[in-house]
This record gives C-alpha cells, structure tokens and sequence, in this order.
C-alpha cells in the first residue's frame, strides 16, 4: 500500500502547441515565410523535408546563426515537438508527451541522462515503457553533434522501430 502512494505521477507536457509556433511564429526571412505555412507544415512525413532545409539554413547561413545563438532552446523544442508530433502520429501507438523529469522517476528503462537538461519534453509509452528523445535529437542536431545526416532519417528510423 505504501508503494501505490509513493509511485511517482507522470507530468504531461503537450508540445503540439510549441509545434505549430514553427508556421504561426516566423521569422522576417523570405524563405521562412514562403515555406514555413501551415499548409507545407501538415505533420506528415514529406513535411520533416522543410524542417531538414530550415534546420540546415539556421546552421548554414548567417541569418540562421543569428537565429540559433539568440533563442537556441527555443527553436530546439519548435522543431523537436514537431518532429516528435510527427513520429507520435505515424506510429499510432500510446505514445504522449511528458516531463522527462517526471518519466526519469516513473519509468526504470529511462536512465535520465537528458532529465537535467534544458531539454524537458518526451514521448513516453506506458504500455511499452519506451521513451522517445526528439527534442534533445534535435538540440544536438541543431549544434553539430548528431548521428543523424538529416532529422527526416531519424524520423523514419523512430518510427520504424515503433511499428
């Protein structure tokens, strides 16, 4: 009886809001708002094509940089729920997100590595007990620091081994 009342909640933390900043929030460039709409940013896969060429001109161009060095951790989590909204939708399984905290105190698979991070988001299954990290994959994509060549392969691999 004492263990039910000690078991730690989960903490939700719903990021599709944050995810759709990246059409309603855009910067002044040309590109961003000939391409970064609503219509172009539809949560399917073929869409993770325009965050690729967005994350690469942050990283690539001195608008971007400028960008990046004034609000990294907010474009970090704009694109990572994004992503992570689009792995959520594709693998259709019980996948929502939480506080990492909370899932680092809940669940004995998640090691919490990233839970004291800036990094606060996951994709947690209870069911599975399965934890997905798109934010901090994108952070570190965003600095350079990433297995990944392009966020559109990690998004297919994810989702991949979820199916």
């Amino acid at each position: 009886m004492i263990n039910f009342l000690n078991k730690t909640k989960l903490k939700k933390y719903d990021l599709k809001g944050i995810a759709q900043l990246l059409y309603q929030d855009v910067s002044d460039d040309s590109w961003d708002k000939e391409n970064l709409t609503k219509r172009n940013l539809d949560f399917t896969l073929e869409s993770v094509r325009y965050i690729d060429i967005y994350a690469k001109r942050l990283m690539d161009t001195q608008f971007g940089n400028g960008l990046l060095s004034r609000h990294f951790d907010n474009l970090a989590e704009r694109i990572g729920a994004y992503i992570g909204e689009v792995i959520k939708s594709n693998v259709n399984q019980d996948f929502y997100w939480y506080e990492s905290d909370s899932v680092h105190r809940y669940s004995s698979n998640f090691n919490g590595e990233f839970s004291n991070s800036k990094i606060q988001g996951v994709l947690y299954s209870k069911k599975k007990d399965k934890v997905i990290l798109p934010l901090h994959v994108v952070s570190q994509f965003l600095k350079g620091d990433s297995p990944y060549s392009n966020l559109l392969l990690y998004v297919e691999e994810t989702i991949k081994e979820r199916i």
